[in-house]
């Protein structure tokens, strides 16, 4: 097995710690039982931000696990590196968040979302950086389906 990522095992397994840690933080924060109940009935905007927010910020967790998780199968030999090119790839679209509704939040939520923005843009640089490692060349099959294809078409 080939390694053309720029990511070592034990880095890995420190960014994983890290990302099950800070999800466990998100949860906290994002609990909505009771906690909508102490806003003021008046600030629906609060609401909203918290309601937004938490969504936004649990799914960006959830995709930076998910990404984790397939590079520790591909260590593992339980995946090979065509299979995590096709499936390991982070979305950019998740590191955003909305300055206008995170202002809503209290300081420490807002800097929770904050905290998961840029601990995904460090996934994301990580995972452009592997990505312009060598191409990994086309299994058999995927050459065989292209002049399959190339037939068809021409």
């Amino acid at each position: 097995m080939s390694a053309p990522c720029p990511i070592s095992p034990r880095i890995l397994e420190a960014l994983y710690c890290e990302a099950l840690v800070l999800s466990d933080e998100v949860h906290g924060a994002f609990t909505l039982s009771g906690r909508i109940e102490r806003i003021n009935r008046d600030e629906d905007l609060a609401r909203i931000a918290l309601s937004s927010e938490g969504l936004r910020t649990t799914t960006r967790m959830m995709h930076a696990i998910a990404w984790l998780l397939n590079h520790r199968a591909y260590f593992l030999g339980e995946i090979n590196e065509a299979q995590l090119r096709r499936h390991g790839r982070l979305s950019p679209d998740m590191r955003q968040s909305d300055p206008v509704q995170t202002a809503l939040l209290d300081t420490a939520t807002a800097l929770l979302v904050d905290t998961t923005r840029r601990f995904y843009e460090r996934l994301l640089r990580l995972d452009e950086s592997w990505r312009l490692a060598a191409p990994v060349a086309p299994s058999a099959i995927d050459s065989l389906r292209q002049r399959i294809e190339g037939r068809l078409v021409g």
